[in-house]
């Protein structure tokens, strides 16, 4: 019945050509659509579905936000549905709790899950406590970074991290796929009253009045209309504080017809709220950064080239003297990786072709076999772009590793027709005409077809194990088996539909025997003896290929193994870590003496150093971890003999730091380990 089937399928394709066309024509169209629009990146993200909650709780010790926030919030999502498990961390005057939830879990359904459970736990927290959860990005959504440099020197830290919160914040946050722009760095400007505890006892004022007089003073009022010559006019009190002197004298109390005020008692100045990070340019000093995460599933390279064009338009409206310099770009990455496996799928192209023609001694019988590749492999990406998967370094290896095959079907039944061409001249002595050529080969079709498509149907089924793979180990190759799936899948199909109309109207003209092809005459006089001599003496060949196989359990057994193949980023990420305690005028001037010895060698681009957290639920880390980010030059440009391995050689001997181990590695690899391996908790 399969046979019939597909037999008819080839028939009813070489004889309606222009329908066949028509469809192939529209699939391209639909392929091409599909290669513009899937999602471009590096690797697969190997993130789990996660929500994070993160609430502040100011001033307060890790122990009492453990006991007070962390806890309770943690204990509710142990029975929410799809949730696998739940993570907590106790930081000072900060709680996160990271949500996991199972495999395929729609994150925006996960999101609102938390959010009706965070609402039946906010009764149960301290006043004023308010848990948000974090943005809708994963653990690698980290895609653009930059730092914000004074050259004029008449901005301080506090100047550019305003910058940064109340212009450069909300820019960037506009611009399609991004999920969140976190500041680091810097000063968050404050108001301080600083009071007198003798001053507050001598005119019998509690803290509290002082807390609410500050409080009820900084508001606006609204009142009623009023005309005056036939124009309405609004009524209202201005009663925000813009400057420290609205502060100052602000009425605590009226003691026998005085007034007290608030700098009676005190003292009112600008400061910075407390900070838990830091940010460092080039061992220069402190400076002021930003962090742009990508939000879930979107497209990375165009995210960028987004936030980009965004800084562009921007930038003239800073202040003078103020310039935004990039310290990490993935752009750069992914364009690499995704060009160099364009250029390995050209190349492999150009080797099927150059060998369809070398062996089959005929041009216009390869094209049929040179055509049918690029269709496939555009088709495979409508499923690709249906199924949201990232057009990545995996997802194209997999038709990388699929176009030797994919051109099988062509080949053999382009050499079947040669040998039913051939067979008619011998039985006729004469060439065919153009009805009875069409005839020949529509047969030699028939009779290889359906061998072929279920031939490459099974190939098409060997990755089919892989989609068993969950975690970590599914997100990272069910990409490549997709596409492979994919590739073949419309190789078989078009092998039977496709190929035959394109041998139809390309095999024409003098068609040489396999025999007189110089090529595969070579090939058979060399191949023949040794077939004979194996034939012969079976047994011997058979011991001789058990003997091979076993000799190669010892060098298997030696081999090392790796969760993921490492990937030359271009980046570098130095990631020491100090013991905790460490204060943050510590923290910078560790991270400035680090930061300056890693500018100093030629290859680095720019060196942005960070120690603590960034402010985002995405980034938890302590004051005693510090992340660098190096950015080095193309590898042409390095010091004649400079390799990977010396430069990292180098960098490890000139930064000595007592108590702190050199850890370089890179960023989006780090981050990713870090996700995938090691304690689920601070200490281990």
């Amino acid at each position: 019945m399969e046979a019939i089937v597909i037999e008819r399928l080839i028939e009813a394709s070489a004889r309606n050509k222009f329908l066949v066309f028509i469809f192939a024509i529209f699939g391209v169209a639909a392929g091409i659509y599909g290669l513009i629009h899937t999602p471009l990146d590096a690797i697969p993200d190997l993130s789990d579905v996660q929500v994070i909650v993160c609430t502040d709780w100011e001033g307060r010790s890790p122990d009492l936000v453990e006991d007070q926030i962390t806890y309770p919030i943690s204990t509710v999502f142990i029975a929410a549905p799809k949730v696998k498990f739940v993570r907590g961390e106790s930081m000072f005057g900060k709680s996160f709790v990271y949500v996991i939830f199972e495999d395929g879990t729609d994150i925006y359904w996960a999101r609102s899950r938390v959010i009706e459970y965070l609402n039946s736990v906010r009764g149960s927290l301290p006043e004023g406590v308010n848990p948000v959860i974090g943005p809708d990005a994963t653990g690698v959504g980290w895609v653009y970074e930059y730092a914000l440099v004074d050259d004029s020197g008449k901005h301080d830290l506090a100047a550019l991290r305003s910058i940064q919160d109340w212009n450069l914040r909300y820019a960037l946050a506009s611009v399609k796929g991004v999920s969140e722009v976190a500041p680091v760095g810097g000063f968050v400007k404050q108001y301080q009253v600083d009071l007198d505890p003798n001053a507050l006892v001598a005119y019998n004022i509690p803290l509290s009045d002082v807390v609410s007089a500050i409080k009820a003073s900084n508001a606006d009022v609204g009142g009623k209309t009023f005309e005056i010559a036939t124009t309405e006019y609004f009524v209202r009190g201005r009663g925000y504080i813009k400057s420290v002197a609205d502060i100052e004298n602000i009425v605590l109390k009226v003691d026998k017809g005085t007034p007290v005020y608030v700098k009676n008692v005190g003292a009112v100045h600008l400061g910075g709220d407390i900070r838990r990070g830091i940010a460092e340019l080039d061992g220069k000093g402190e400076t002021v950064g930003g962090i742009v995460v990508m939000r879930y599933g979107e497209n990375a390279l165009n995210v960028i080239d987004g936030v980009k064009k965004k800084i562009d338009e921007i930038k003239s409206s800073l202040p003078a003297g103020v310039r935004i310099v990039p310290t990490y770009d993935r752009s750069e990455l992914i364009r690499r990786a995704i060009a160099t496996l364009r250029e390995k799928l050209i190349e492999e192209s150009i080797v099927v072709a150059l060998v369809c023609v070398v062996f089959l001694w005929h041009v216009r019988s390869s094209l049929v076999a040179i055509i049918t590749l690029p269709v496939a492999i555009i088709l495979a990406f409508i499923p690709m772009w249906w199924m949201n998967l990232t057009s990545n370094i995996m997802s194209l290896g997999g038709i990388a590793i699929a176009i030797g095959a994919m051109v099988d079907s062509a080949i053999i039944m382009i050499e079947n027709a040669h040998k039913a061409l051939e067979q008619f001249r011998d039985e006729h002595k004469r060439e065919p005409s153009a009805g009875e050529r069409a005839g020949v080969i529509i047969v030699a079709a028939k009779s290889v077809g359906r061998s072929l498509f279920f031939a490459l149907l099974v190939i098409t089924v060997s990755f089919i194990p892989v989609f068993s793979l969950t975690a970590q180990e599914g997100r990272l190759f069910k990409p490549l088996a997709f596409t492979k799936t994919f590739s073949m899948f419309f190789a078989a199909f078009l092998g039977v539909t496709l190929v035959p109309v394109l041998m139809v109207l390309l095999i024409r003209g003098k068609i040489t025997p396999e025999i007189k092809n110089p090529v595969n005459r070579f090939l058979i006089w060399a191949y023949q003896p040794v077939a004979n001599f194996v034939l012969r003496y079976r047994m011997f060949t058979l011991g001789c290929a058990a003997l091979l196989l076993a000799l190669t359990i010892f060098p298997f057994k030696k081999l090392g193994s790796e969760f993921m193949p490492p990937l030359n980023e271009g980046t570098l990420l130095y990631m020491p870590t100090a013991i905790p305690g460490m204060s943050i005028a510590e923290a910078a001037k560790i991270l400035q003496i680090q930061d300056r010895q890693l500018k100093k060698i030629p290859e680095a681009v720019t060196v942005f150093g960070k120690a603590g957290q960034a402010d985002t639920p995405t980034d938890p880390a302590p004051l005693s971890m510090f992340e660098t980010v190096v950015t080095l030059k193309t590898p042409d440009q390095w010091r004649k003999g400079m390799t990977w391995d010396r430069l990292l050689a180098e960098l490890n001997a000139n930064i000595k730091t007592p108590g702190m181990a050199n850890i370089f590695w890179m960023p989006i690899q780090t981050r990713t380990e870090m996700l995938t391996t090691g304690f689920r908790s601070v200490l281990g």
